[in-house]
């Protein structure tokens, strides 16, 4: 990667051996390697590995979950907050479990559609809950750098599966918890 690095740079007109860029190429590999550490990690495992029985069947939900991703497109980055909600199936999942799954799927070349089903379709999976509701806040550095160039723009996408996919249940829940 590094030697790819490299070459970028000259490729756009800089001097890779000039004293500001000697250690980039080497700083954009290990940058590149966070950025998609995902590919190597499995989801499901990680959310198996703190599972325990609990009769509790309210539905649970985290907020505000920080990620950051590279859009598939343009390899540029796009962050917001995640929120998920489950509902229990006499399972319940360790809490800092479900924003490791976030960071997974996020760290993995992307496009927000499938970031949020990936996590819904996971945790409904290995979890086997009653209902899961997945919605991401996003900005996307593609729309503000370049192409439109709108600032300050959102995108919301969201996916359910079982009880959250009742609109009165869902209606219901996101009213109540301000979603």
């Amino acid at each position: 990667m590094k030697d790819i690095i490299f070459q970028t740079l000259q490729l756009i007109g800089e001097d890779p051996n000039r004293p500001g860029l000697l250690k980039t190429p080497e700083r954009v590999a290990k940058c590149w390697e966070k950025f998609t550490s995902g590919y190597v990690q499995n989801p499901s495992d990680v959310l198996l590995s703190a599972l325990f029985e609990e009769n509790y069947s309210q539905p649970v939900l985290i907020r505000d979950i920080e990620f950051y991703s590279l859009c598939e497109h343009h390899l540029l980055p796009f962050f917001g907050k995640v929120h998920i909600a489950y509902i229990p199936n006499g399972k319940i999942v360790g809490l800092s479990k479900i924003p490791r799954v976030v960071d997974i799927f996020s760290r993995r070349l992307q496009v927000q559609e499938r970031l949020t089903t990936q996590i819904c379709q996971c945790i409904t999976d290995t979890l086997n809950p009653k209902g899961v509701l997945v919605i991401i806040e996003a900005q996307h550095l593609c729309m503000q750098m370049r192409g439109v160039e709108k600032q300050g723009t959102t995108t919301i996408t969201s996916a359910t599966s079982g009880a959250f996919q009742d609109p009165t249940f869902l209606h219901q829940f996101t009213l109540t918890h301000q979603l």
